[in-house]
């Protein structure tokens, strides 16, 4: 990994010589100068992680410098430094776009630490654009680089082509709407329309009504015609969300509708041809619901010509930590006064190690929600494991660890093992996981004989 490059304006020149003094011996690389008319220089002609700015100098102030260097790089991090008696000011650059702000005098260390930070977030940015363009624009929303998701988008990109139906199958949260907004975007149909539904939202009778219209007076209280999802999307797509709540009657509809390529309206005598791809959705095993009569077989074999099997989150492996970061930085572009600015070590092995029933779902809200209440600039462990819905142990089972007596020492090793077998012998990311230097790890090998 390269250098981060930072950018050191104050009109005291040795104050700023001073700091970047001090980053470049802790593997920084810091440009100081004097003045906000020499920053703009500097930025016309390099690029910069993070530019660290006096808020009060002769000529241009770093407010106006802030403004002028957003103009050159949008997402260029600032922090600002001020006096104690400009707090306010301070408080304003925020408003203004800048990153953070130190009181002056500060700690060399405290600055250090906050431009990391800042330069981490800028290079989780530049990754998920680069993500986005390799995958295209199409899968904007969906971020991620593991083999599983590399895979969905190679999958994706020929099942889009055609216009026979598909079939999403996944676990509540893993993205089931996206997946089929971007078949439609990617397909021949991206011009007509995009509708979806979903089936187990609605009772019977209204959802009847919604997927095929009515015609007024079909039924009390259709006092005007309506012409119902399908019609809707003709020329386009139409998501059937939660396809395994349909029941058996509009099961038979449905299944006629991909037969004839025909709709009628409730009350109608009329037959209406449609052009529609069909895309279905469904967390529940169809193949079970079929066994057990709840599922009409000829339908659920027109539904999964091409059956689209969606990655729970849990086995995208680090696409964790890069969803993880995104969310968080999301959510302080919503939320300003939001505390929390990254992840520390700890954290990130709790969120790895959490099992994530609601999938990218629940790590949006757990993120959200650390973001609105949590007081840390850095999420720890314990803010991560204080909001997330953790498993109720089984005291009938108890852990293998525990079936017979082991020192804690031993307990301690077996985790070791078990962390060194999950990053598949890699020591220093398993010393990254258990929070030790790999040294230790290499020590404790050699101990063990």
């Amino acid at each position: 990994m390269s250098k981060h490059r930072i950018l050191i304006v104050d009109d005291h020149i040795e104050m700023a010589r001073t700091i970047a003094d001090y980053l470049g011996q802790r593997s920084m690389e810091a440009v100081a100068v004097a003045s906000a008319e020499q920053a703009l220089a500097q930025l016309g002609r390099e690029r910069f992680d993070a530019l660290l700015t006096d808020l009060r100098m002769k000529g241009m102030d770093g407010l106006d410098l802030l403004d002028a260097a957003h103009r050159l790089d949008p997402e260029l991090p600032v922090v600002v430094m001020t006096a104690f008696g400009g707090i306010d000011s301070a408080v304003a650059s925020i408003q203004r776009g800048a990153y953070h702000y130190v009181t002056k005098p500060f700690k060399l260390d405290v600055v250090r630490v906050l431009l990391e930070r800042a330069c981490g977030e800028r290079e989780l940015r530049d990754e998920n654009r680069r993500l986005r363009r390799a995958v295209g624009d199409r899968y904007a929303d969906m971020l991620g680089k593991s083999q599983p998701m590399q895979e969905l988008f190679d999958l994706l990109d020929r099942v889009a082509q055609v216009t026979s139906p598909a079939l999403l199958l996944g676990e509540t949260g893993t993205g089931k709407e996206l997946v089929a907004r971007a078949l439609h975007q990617m397909g021949p149909r991206a011009s007509g329309p995009f509708v979806a539904i979903n089936c187990a939202a609605l009772p019977e009778a209204l959802l009847e009504s919604e997927l095929f219209g009515h015609t007024r007076g079909a039924f009390t209280g259709a006092t005007q015609a309506r012409r119902g999802q399908f019609l809707d999307a003709d020329g386009g797509t139409l998501l059937l969300d939660e396809i395994g709540e349909l029941s058996p009657p509009l099961q038979a509809r449905l299944l006629r509708v991909l037969e004839s390529g025909e709709v009628r309206a409730l009350g109608s005598d009329t037959v209406r041809k449609i052009d529609v791809r069909i895309v279905a959705a469904t967390h529940r095993p169809l193949s079970d619901l079929v066994h057990r009569g709840e599922f009409r077989e000829d339908l659920y074999f027109r539904l999964r010509v091409l059956p689209i099997a969606l990655p729970p989150l849990r086995e995208r492996g680090d696409d964790i930590r890069l969803l993880a970061e995104h969310f968080l930085i999301h959510a302080r572009q919503r939320l300003p006064q939001a505390k929390p600015r990254s992840f520390g070590s700890d954290a990130m092995v709790s969120l790895l190690a959490h099992r994530w029933p609601g999938n990218v779902r629940e790590l949006q809200h757990v993120v959200e929600r650390l973001a609105v209440t949590s007081d840390l600039e850095v999420l720890d462990a314990a803010a991560i494991n204080g909001v997330l819905e953790l498993p109720k142990p089984d005291s009938s089972h108890p852990p293998a660890a525990f079936d017979k007596m082991l020192s804690l020492r031993e307990l301690e090793q077996q985790y070791i093992d078990h962390v060194l077998e999950k990053a598949a012998g890699n020591k220093t990311k398993a010393a990254e996981v258990l929070g030790i230097d790999p040294s230790t790890l290499h020590r404790r090998e050699r101990s063990r004989g």
